[in-house]
């Protein structure tokens, strides 16, 4: 396992802070993998490997969703900032703002 994902280190961080580097670049990873279909569905001309890349995008969704709401029930402060914003009718930023001042 390569370390460079840590900033302090390894061995002096709780099981529990390591689970959560974990999770963190895993969501890193899904996030990106989202965008590399992003990019080759845009440019593929053909109709089946266009929707067998669309299929495989979708699974990276579920897989960045499983990977959020694990991290947010293990900060529930993320939770209460992310429920103003996410899922809601009106100004993102406004609403990034109401969510920040909830969980504060």
């Amino acid at each position: 396992m390569a370390f460079d994902q840590y900033h302090e280190p390894p061995e002096e961080l709780s099981q529990e802070t390591r689970t959560f580097v974990r999770m963190i670049v895993s969501l890193g990873e899904e996030a990106e993998a989202i965008n590399w279909y992003e990019q080759r569905i845009s440019v593929e001309k053909d109709k089946q490997a266009k929707a067998i890349m669309q299929n495989a995008q979708h699974e990276e969704f579920k897989h960045f969703g499983m990977d959020l709401e694990f991290l947010l029930r293990k900060k529930p402060v993320w939770r209460e900032t992310l429920k103003a914003i996410l899922f809601q009718e009106g100004d993102i930023v406004e609403l990034g703002e109401k969510g920040e001042e909830a969980s504060e």
